[in-house]
């Protein structure tokens, strides 16, 4: 089970923080952001494997489950 940053959502803000960069803004003028979108990825098959079961309602909370 993972749980973290979505990091194609941090890929594109930090493509904000590139163009605001570019366009002239002073590094000390940006703001500090931390990640806002979080995934919760669920390995079936590992879990089967070592015997752990997993919840129904965690399972319908997860952005990805591997089977």
């Amino acid at each position: 089970m993972s749980y973290g940053a979505n990091l194609p959502d941090l890929y594109r803000r930090a493509g904000d923080f590139v163009d605001k960069i570019l366009k002239g803004a002073k590094l000390g003028d940006i703001p500090i952001e931390q990640p806002i979108k979080f995934d919760l990825i669920v390995n079936l098959t590992t879990a089967k494997a070592i015997g752990v079961t997993i919840p129904p309602a965690l399972l319908s909370r997860a952005d990805e489950v591997i089977e």
